[in-house]
């Protein structure tokens, strides 16, 4: 049943036209159009050594984050989560279901930017181990976010909050502007976002070729305790 449900929601997200632009087409964008053209200063190094990993990160949040959080927010307004919740499948496994989907759409996502970054360039380094370490850490933090929001706010407020977020996340996570361009005190606290967590890691394994990021992969989990903490604790099915 779990895996029924998940190739549904897989599919329901691949078919959404605001979900690919969010998980596919932006990404991918920002990706050439900031390997190519020199509009922000990345550093030592070629833009798509700085970029490729940050991208990866935005690919998981848009994923994980903000497109479960809108997803879900609209199915529980329309009573979709409801009526799945008094099926034979229990919630639990609707949960499995859907973070299944999420990691089969991350997969697809990273071989695509992959495959983009390599065609401009890109070498990457580091242990695979601990790259797919980061994004299982990274899409748990999301996905705990993003399924608190989705069922503690009104739908409408969570397709604009998640919009947003993502948004401010992507211009103050160091997923394409360096993040020792902000003010040392901004420095601090946006270390401390998932985002930066997950860019900052991957970008020192896959630019650096260095080990795993302990202290990244530390801020990561924390994040995904008390992210799936709280959704289990305070989400609503309806």
């Amino acid at each position: 049943m779990i895996t029924a449900q998940a190739a549904l929601e897989t599919r329901m997200l691949l078919r959404n036209g605001e979900q690919l632009l969010l998980t596919v087409v932006i990404p991918s964008l920002l990706l050439v159009l900031f390997s190519t053209v020199d509009v922000v200063d990345t550093g030592a190094g070629r833009a798509v050594d700085f970029l490729a990993p940050g991208v990866l990160a935005l690919a998981v949040m848009s994923t994980a984050f903000t497109g479960q959080a809108i997803a879900t927010g609209f199915e529980r307004r329309y009573g979709v989560l409801k009526r799945l919740g008094a099926s034979p499948l229990p919630r639990w496994g609707l949960m499995a279901a859907k973070t299944l989907a999420v990691l089969v759409t991350e997969v697809l996502q990273v071989a695509l930017l992959t495959l983009i970054a390599l065609g401009l360039g890109w070498s990457p380094q580091g242990d695979p181990v601990s790259v797919a370490l980061l994004l299982v850490a990274g899409t748990a933090a999301f996905s705990g976010l993003g399924l608190l929001m989705a069922g503690t706010l009104r739908a409408e407020a969570t397709l604009a909050a998640a919009n947003l977020v993502f948004l401010l996340l992507l211009v103050g996570g160091g997923v394409i502007v360096p993040l020792d361009r902000f003010p040392d005190a901004a420095q601090t606290v946006l270390a401390l976002l998932p985002i930066s967590a997950l860019s900052d890691g991957l970008r020192d394994v896959l630019r650096d070729g260095a080990a795993l990021p302990w202290g990244d992969l530390g801020i990561l989990t924390g994040w995904a305790v008390l992210g799936l903490a709280a959704a289990a604790r305070f989400f609503r099915w309806e």
